[in-house]
């Protein structure tokens, strides 16, 4: 085990923190609690920037873990994850399987580097075969910035609540000025008419985004789309 197979050797680096998160986010604790929790954050983002050293821009990929690989869904996300890889960008997602593990497939089947940030969960996110470096991260939030930390562009594909998320924060770093206007891209066709007619038709006719916000997010019906949209701002 060295320091050059980070797939293992990100292990054993931290006693087990599972649950950590839950007790953190459980209500008022004694000062002394509270000071570890920050010193495990303080490691779990010290453990990220050491692991996630590369010189190539990086576009990170959001989506579902529920679907498999016969669906269209993960056949488009392995198709996106190879042609970023052949375009010359690294491939970052969540590290786990659907969507994650379609994008991390396509990439290192392209030759490119695939990387992944994955969660330790009730029931167990394991990372997929197909990273070339990735780190088990105990706190949603810890993770969330990595994986906006190293990115120029964010494909949002088909997905839940946490893709929802995960797009939405993007979102709001942008809209507040804590983020550059990096591009946001939704693929996966109609599968977000109602999430762009609803943010069009009635959070922008009721006044609560501008109707410059909704164009924060680009619609892409093509891989080729998307990376033309990258290009431009990535190039």
């Amino acid at each position: 085990m060295t320091p050059d197979d980070p797939q293992q050797g990100e292990r054993g680096l931290l006693p087990d923190v599972e649950g950590a998160e839950k007790a953190f986010l459980s209500g008022r604790r004694n000062r002394e609690a509270d000071l570890e929790s920050a010193v495990r954050f303080f490691l779990e983002f010290l453990r990220g920037f050491e692991s996630f050293d590369f010189e190539a821009p990086c576009v990170t990929v959001f989506g579902s873990a529920r679907f498999g690989e016969d669906h269209p869904h993960y056949q488009l996300a392995r198709e996106l994850g190879g042609a970023l890889a052949r375009a010359g960008y690294v491939v970052m997602t969540g590290g786990g399987p659907g969507i994650m593990e379609a994008a991390n497939r396509g990439a290192r089947e392209a030759g490119g580097l695939s990387v992944g940030c994955n969660i330790r969960l009730p029931r167990e996110q394991k990372p997929n075969p197909y990273l070339d470096r990735y780190i088990n991260f105990e706190h949603f939030f810890v993770r969330k910035v990595m994986l906006v930390k190293y990115s120029c562009a964010f494909v949002v594909m088909p997905g839940g609540f946490g893709t929802l998320d995960e797009a939405f924060e993007v979102i709001t770093l942008i809209q507040t000025g804590k983020l550059e206007r990096f591009p946001i891209i939704s693929m996966g066709g109609d599968f977000w008419n109602q999430m762009y007619g609803f943010a069009r038709d009635t959070m922008a006719r009721e006044g609560v985004i501008n109707g410059d916000e909704v164009q924060f997010i680009h619609d892409a019906r093509s891989v080729q789309a998307a990376l033309d949209i990258i290009a431009g701002h990535c190039g």
